[in-house]
């Protein structure tokens, strides 16, 4: 083991932390990503991914030995120990049993959100990083974010007094939603999770770290209102690069696609489809792939509106709306208090103070990082998660194994009311 344990530099106050990498796609890669800014602090040793580009793509990154590149996690979690720390970013339902494995393992787990798609296996996972006493995050990168974290000071600070309510909305967008939740990953429940737990479990763990009480009982409301067959336009193909109305659409792939491809090939939504992006690899991913489906014909079942009502200790309440049919923008949200009101967008907070009847307005933004997708939460979860390790503090995560259970559940909670259209408590 004593190759594991990664020496620091001389003159550090921390040592290096040795990370695996287990599912090498997008979000694996960029949380990894963290280790090329700072190699100082972290090391990527090791991968696991099925897929050939993104194994070898992750691999080639951080100089992995070819006797740690691996096809599947089972092949990592056979081998000894052999990095600090594993960063889990598997797709949804491929998460309990590699976060299980490899907690028994002894490794510390970055698990990327949600922790699963059923409350079981969110338990199972729980109980094991609490049996094996690791370092266990959720990558609930919202907390994490210099927003967030401006925003619950002043809260903190009793500035707006005694929170009441928050409200918060969740602007998806039209093209994210036609890209990751009617053609993408994340478009059918059986294969992945439910629109609220894929999305917005972000949102409920954020709530419920703002409004500083535990969950109480949910109500919720919401459809696929929009994206079904019946409203497939007159004339439409079931392919884009088929279609003649297609110019007229706003959901067409060839509009999304390629004017992603126009702002450079490593941009989000295209870097998805195809993993080397050019005019003819993405023509071919439309003619033959997930990504190039009519929105109106599709395997898609999760919502594209829902809103949920929340119930927390101490009288307070909260309200969210998800819906797909906006411009796709930074989360809003307004703060009520019994001294004040807090309205935020992911970058300014506006304060409202009733005494004065003034109004302060605060810039969150920070330096620039490569890593500032989620306002920065992805480099500041992996900056806490990385000096948790080195460190072995556990008090520098914010998304730790019990609270991130409890917000779950809150999420499940919801859809079961929506489902069967009643009021339920959220179990503990």
């Amino acid at each position: 083991m004593d190759n594991v344990l990664a020496q620091c530099r001389p003159g550090s106050s921390v040592r290096q932390v040795t990370i695996a990498v287990a599912g090498g796609g997008s979000r694996g890669t960029t949380y990894a990503g963290y280790a090329v800014q700072h190699p100082d602090q972290a090391r990527v040793v090791a991968v696991a991914e099925p897929r050939d580009y993104y194994r070898e793509n992750l691999a080639k990154i951080h100089g992995i030995p070819r006797e740690n590149v691996f096809k599947d996690w089972r092949e990592l979690a056979a081998r000894e120990r052999l990095a600090d720390a594993v960063i889990i970013a598997t797709q949804d339902a491929m998460h309990a049993e590699p976060a299980i494995a490899l907690a028994d393992k002894g490794y510390n787990i970055l698990l990327e959100k949600p922790m699963a798609p059923n409350e079981r296996d969110c338990r199972r996972i729980v109980e094991a990083a609490l049996r094996k006493r690791i370092i266990f995050a959720v990558c609930h990168v919202m907390r994490y974010a210099p927003f967030t974290q401006r925003l619950k000071a002043l809260l903190d600070s009793g500035a707006i007094g005694e929170i009441i309510n928050i409200q918060m909305l969740e602007p998806v967008g039209y093209w994210h939603q036609a890209h990751s939740f009617v053609r993408g990953n994340w478009r059918n429940s059986k294969e992945s999770s439910f629109m609220l737990l894929a999305k917005c479990c972000h949102d409920l763990d954020w709530l419920r770290y703002m409004i500083g009480a535990k969950y109480v009982s949910v109500a919720s409301f919401g459809s696929l209102k929009h994206f079904r067959r019946e409203n497939q336009p007159v004339g439409a193909a079931d392919r884009c690069l088929d279609c003649g109305i297609e110019p007229n659409c706003p959901y067409s792939a060839k509009k999304i696609y390629f004017a992603s491809l126009a702002k450079g090939p490593g941009r989000f939504p295209v870097s998805v489809i195809t993993p080397e992006p050019t005019v003819e690899s993405v023509t071919k991913a439309l003619r033959e792939g997930l990504y190039g489906r009519c929105v109106y014909a599709c395997d898609n079942d999760v919502v594209d509106n829902q809103v949920v009502i929340m119930r927390f200790e101490h009288e307070r309440t909260a309200s969210l709306t998800m819906t797909a049919f906006n411009q796709s923008n930074n989360r809003r949200m307004r703060i009520f208090g019994t001294l004040g009101e807090a309205t935020g967008d992911g970058v300014t907070i506006s304060h409202y103070d009733f005494l004065t009847d003034k109004t302060e307005v605060i810039d969150t933004r920070q330096s620039s990082s490569v890593m500032q997708s989620h306002g920065g939460g992805d480099y500041e979860i992996m900056k806490s998660f990385v000096a948790a390790v080195s460190t072995n503090d556990k008090s520098r995560i914010l998304s730790g194994p019990m609270e991130s259970l409890e917000t779950h559940l809150a999420v499940f909670a919801a859809e079961r009311s929506r489902l069967e259209g009643v009021v339920v408590n959220v179990s503990s």
